[in-house]
């Protein structure tokens, strides 16, 4: 059965959301400022990571961290510059 989760963080006046799908082909979309900057599969609950960029003066590379399972999933927003963040997520 197929259910989406969705994740969220503000990071340098930035809004970051992530949208994971669970099923046997897990689905991974991330939006920077409410428009679609990276998407990934995986399968079954195996991590994978989505590589963007915040819309910086030089653009900034970040990565999203996503975990379909087992259990709930998670997502991690990490920078080279600070410690990694766990999105928080959101109920709808």
């Amino acid at each position: 059965m197929r259910r989406r989760h969705h994740f969220h963080i503000d990071h340098g006046g930035h809004s970051v959301s992530a949208t994971v799908q669970t099923g046997h082909t897990a689905v991974v979309e991330v939006l920077v400022d409410g428009k679609e900057t990276g998407y990934a599969t995986t399968h079954h609950d195996h991590p994978v990571t989505v590589h963007i960029e915040l819309p910086t003066d030089p653009p900034t590379q970040v990565t999203v961290r996503a975990t379909p399972g087992p259990g709930v999933p998670r997502c991690i927003f990490e920078t080279p510059s600070t410690e990694p963040h766990i999105m928080s997520p959101r109920p709808y």
